[in-house]
């Protein structure tokens, strides 16, 4: 049984950079990063496999985060620089049912296990 738990949020200024965490209770393969804004549709962030060898972005993000993991420690992170106000939303990390490859998979319906979100909120 798979839990998932996000920190790290905050309230930063615009330009700002934070790192977000995600720790893992019990076995977690590819992993993700989503985040959901008030009033819109919970959208991708960034991905990475199990070894840490591939990952994905959406454009939004792309050349700003950083997804990176230590599964040593079952954690997954999110390094997030040159923040924008538009990127204030809450922030959840997620895995998938089994052991299958979930690389490239931007969609939250493709993803069944998600922690409870942390907020990140970015002032102008």
């Amino acid at each position: 049984q798979v839990q998932l738990e996000e920190s790290g949020g905050g309230l930063v200024q615009a330009g700002d950079s934070l790192k977000l965490a995600c720790a893992g209770s019990g076995r977690t393969f590819d992993m993700a990063w989503f985040r959901q804004a008030p009033g819109k549709e919970r959208e991708f962030v960034g991905g990475i496999s199990w070894g840490g060898r591939t990952t994905w972005y959406s454009d939004s993000v792309k050349g700003r985060f950083t997804i990176s993991r230590d599964n040593a420690n079952n954690m997954v992170f999110l390094q997030m620089n040159s923040l924008k106000p538009e990127d204030t939303a809450v922030y959840y990390c997620a895995t998938g049912r089994d052991s299958r490859s979930l690389r490239g998979k931007i969609r939250p319906t493709e993803w069944t296990y998600w922690g409870q979100g942390t907020q990140v909120t970015v002032s102008s």
